[in-house]
């Protein structure tokens, strides 16, 4: 081998030795997750739950970054567009990965190929709730008053296509009977007209009406989950109602931009199923009505395919449509 070709070889070597020392283990940049939704919200707590935990186990930097607005879909639009290496994540969940795209005429991304799914974190399903003072002491009043006088028993809801409002329409539809569906924008003034006896009854967020189930402003008829909330066990879910199969939930699930190297979301999925297992993570999540979700990176896709294909369907019949 001539000197020059010995040169070239030993500077290719140290290049290359240079770029992977550069380019480090997986952590050793700070990790921005997006939510896109305001802060304090359900999405933003479990997210900051969980990056918590993780941070804690493995040292990592994280920074939460909220991006809200149309539905989620500004939020997952910057964390489709951003760069697949691992370093930019998204706090994905029903609304903007299953519903959005079946529900928006136009769409920023595309759902089912601009991410690609990391692990599913938690699911919260819907309280159905009435004003105390309510002639309705279970949902076979609230369906018996409905099928009295139609399109009469007003529905409150946090907007148009949200989980709570479509939990709504699939509702009514299995019981066979209409509503007159009052959109708010956002869970606090929904839950202020529920509590002023604007309207009859609202498929709430936990966290937005536990506290007045608590204080007895408010009375729980069920829950849309199929099973019982710990956070209520005394509440029926709409299955035990007498709608069997009943179960919608808004999940939690983490994402990231569709190409992000493999090996980067096994391990980022092995750090979320530890920090998801971890006793104080579960009780805290359980306190706020939501439900601790595992499993791996493949079970999530499997997972999200089938939702976006249910949702979907519950779009097309509710006549739900959103520019």
């Amino acid at each position: 081998m001539s000197s020059r070709l010995r040169l070239a070889c030993a500077t290719l070597l140290a290049a290359t030795a240079c770029a992977a020392q550069a380019q480090g283990a997986y952590g050793d940049q700070p990790i921005k997750v997006i939510v896109p939704f305001p802060p304090a919200g359900g999405t933003d707590v479990v997210t900051r739950l969980l990056v918590d935990k993780v941070r804690a186990a493995t040292g990592w930097t994280f920074i939460v970054d909220n991006k809200a607005g149309a539905g989620g879909n500004i939020g997952m639009d910057a964390v489709a567009k951003s760069k697949a290496d691992g370093y930019t994540l998204g706090m994905g969940q029903t609304a903007n990965l299953a519903i959005n795209p079946s529900l928006y005429s136009k769409m920023r991304y595309d759902a089912t190929r601009d991410f690609v799914p990391v692990a599913l974190v938690a699911g919260q399903p819907v309280v159905l709730v009435v004003n105390a003072a309510s002639p309705f002491k279970t949902m076979a009043d609230l369906v018996a008053a409905a099928k009295a006088k139609p399109s009469t028993v007003s529905m409150a809801s946090a907007g148009n296509g949200t989980v709570g409002h479509l939990t709504g329409e699939m509702f009514a539809k299995q019981a066979g009977v209409k509503i007159s569906h009052i959109p708010y924008k956002g869970a606090g003034p929904a839950a202020t007209d529920l509590l002023g006896g604007q309207v009859d009854f609202y498929f709430a967020t936990p966290q937005a009406v536990i506290p007045f189930i608590k204080s007895g402003k408010l009375r729980a008829l069920a829950v849309s989950s199929a099973k019982r909330l710990p956070v209520l066990p005394d509440v029926p879910t709409v299955a035990e109602g007498g709608f069997k199969g009943f179960d919608t939930t808004d999940w939690k699930l983490l994402v990231a931009p569709a190409g992000t190297p493999a090996d980067v979301v096994k391990r980022l999925n092995a750090e979320v199923a530890k920090a998801m297992s971890k006793p104080e993570t579960a009780a805290q999540l359980l306190a706020e009505g939501s439900i601790p979700l595992s499993g791996s990176a493949a079970q999530a896709a499997q997972y999200l395919k089938a939702e976006q294909q249910r949702w979907s369907a519950v779009v097309r019949d509710s006549n739900v449509k959103l520019e």
